[in-house]
């Protein structure tokens, strides 16, 4: 697997590369904005981990850039801004993931095998939909009502929970567990602006909204009666 790191603090970079070199992940690193937003278009790459103070070009204009051109690649925030407001910011930069410095390193390796994890496990042609949306596993593309939807990794993650659980509750402990795989403040909103990012995606402008709120219990995926 391929990763891009996008540091600028030597030493963190170094031992960050080292630490995924020895679990067999091929790294290549950058040490500014400018350099990682063009390795990012140049290159292929499964994971971009991506600090947000960087310089030249910061870490969240970094990711809109790349996610102007690719909405696939699982890019993964690292960085000490660490409010929940910081992480909403990242997020809806086209961040798939966020990780607060400091960390352990056996938790950034836990989000990396969460965020691959989604791109390959369901790799089988699986084929799900709901009323005039479809989302087809092993082509990761998304439609509604013939349109493509161009979703983030964690994204297209969090549709997939919802179409494979359609017609039930799910709760964000549950979306937590089972669409992030890791721990996680479940009483930030985190879990509510992705949600709304998929509202945007795929219900605006449709009179039969699918993703509902249901006040205290969680999430449903249904069609309106």
């Amino acid at each position: 697997m391929k990763i891009l790191l996008v540091e600028d603090e030597p030493k963190v970079a170094a031992f960050i590369k080292k630490g995924l070199e020895e679990q067999s992940y091929e790294v290549d690193l950058a040490y500014d904005g400018m350099f990682g937003a063009k390795m990012a278009h140049q290159n292929e790459y499964d994971v971009i981990l991506l600090d947000v103070i960087l310089p030249h070009i910061n870490g969240l204009d970094v990711c809109r850039e790349i996610r102007q051109r690719n909405n696939t690649v699982a890019i993964l925030m690292l960085t000490a801004l660490g409010s929940t407001d910081d992480k909403i910011t990242g997020l809806d930069a086209g961040a798939d993931d966020y990780l607060t410095k400091p960390f352990e390193f056996k938790e950034l390796l836990a989000r990396i095998r969460a965020l691959t994890r989604r791109g390959t496990e369901n790799n089988t042609g699986e084929k799900l939909a709901i009323a005039d949306l479809e989302l087809d596993v092993a082509k990761k593309t998304v439609t509604r009502g013939g349109k493509p939807v161009n979703l983030t990794a964690r994204e297209f993650a969090l549709l997939y929970y919802l179409l494979r659980n359609q017609g039930k509750v799910v709760s964000r402990v549950d979306i937590t567990e089972q669409v992030w795989e890791t721990s996680f403040d479940t009483g930030s909103n985190v879990i509510d602006v992705y949600i709304n990012f998929l509202r945007k995606k795929i219900d605006k402008g449709y009179d039969n909204k699918l993703i509902h709120t249901l006040v205290g219990m969680g999430y449903v995926l249904k069609e309106q009666v």
